[in-house]
């Protein structure tokens, strides 16, 4: 299979485990793997078809290795996956703690797929659940829907990658297969209806925050906690705030107040001084690793693949 090969220097310092990090779903993500060399490899289902992506850099240069019918895409696409469209000029710390996390990570940059779906799905399976449940039934649909990686099958991290399976194919999943990754009716239920208006759903990546988010919430079962999530991802929006969160609410609070308990609405309050950035100051917050100490048990898994 033939490979196709990019080099690109970007104009600004770029760290690509913390711009590329949040693609990931939890360890052993088909889609997403980092070697030991620390490259990155992707597998994505772009509009051109299935792709494999390697990211490389030394010396201030990324090297970038695609195979596929999607790797001219991928290829195409890889400034803007690097956050060659996020412009971090307007954002300036407000609080102390913002200003050393953003002094410490200075290679941060905002990631833009331009694919929705592939962030959107994920995104639904998050919803309500633990992140070890969520990231399980990622893994396990991918491996048993999805389709091997075009490119390098064996050895590294390539071997074992599989595309995420196209729109008509996660609509053809048998109910067991859900039940078995441990998916509920709730969330299997809103997948269906957003592959099925797949190419509505894609149309989003070229929208403006207000307007995608609009978009994608026309679906029932994607509330603005799902939608956030999936454009901070697809269209690298900077202010794509995640409320309806189990635990950022807190982790804001306390980095910014001390305060252990946080809601939304206070939430947000602190960070209208980010307008316009605040998903970028909350990556900064998470960044600097003040988090408030663990008062209660963790959440218990309700695995409904054993019911």
């Amino acid at each position: 299979m033939r490979t196709s090969t990019r080099h690109w220097t970007p104009g600004v310092r770029t760290d690509l485990g913390l711009t590329l990090g949040p693609l990931g779903r939890g360890p052993g993500d088909p889609a997403y793997q980092v070697a030991p060399d620390g490259a990155i490899w992707r597998a994505a289902r772009t509009p051109a078809g299935p792709g494999t992506l390697r990211i490389g850099a030394a010396g201030g240069t990324v090297r970038a290795e695609a195979w596929g019918e999607g790797a001219d895409w991928l290829l195409e696409a890889l400034p803007a996956l690097l956050g060659a469209d996020d412009d971090p000029a307007p954002f300036t710390p407000r609080h102390r703690v913002v200003h050393e996390a953003h002094r410490r990570h200075p290679g941060l940059r905002l990631t833009r797929t331009g694919l929705v779906l592939e962030s959107l799905i994920p995104s639904i399976l998050e919803q309500k659940v633990t992140s070890d449940e969520a990231h399980r039934a990622w893994r396990l649909l991918l491996r048993r829907h999805g389709e091997p990686a075009p490119g390098p099958a064996t050895g590294g991290p390539a071997g074992g990658m599989y595309v995420m399976p196209a729109p008509r194919q996660w609509s053809l999943i048998p109910s067991w297969d859900w039940h078995r990754a441990g998916v509920d009716n709730k969330r299997s239920a809103t997948i269906l209806r957003a592959v099925r208006v797949a190419a509505r759903m894609e149309e989003a990546a070229t929208m403006d925050l207000a307007t995608a988010s609009a978009r994608l919430q026309a679906i029932p079962g994607i509330g603005p906690w799902t939608a956030a999530e999936t454009l901070q991802r697809s269209n690298g929006a900077p202010d794509a705030l995640t409320v309806g969160d189990l635990h950022l609410p807190n982790i804001i609070g306390f980095a910014l107040t001390g305060a252990h308990r946080t809601d939304d609405a206070a939430m947000c309050a602190l960070l209208a001084p980010y307008a316009g950035q605040r998903h970028r100051a909350a990556r900064l917050i998470l960044l600097s690793g003040r988090v408030p100490p663990r008062r209660a048990p963790r959440f218990a898994p309700n695995d409904i693949a054993r019911i």
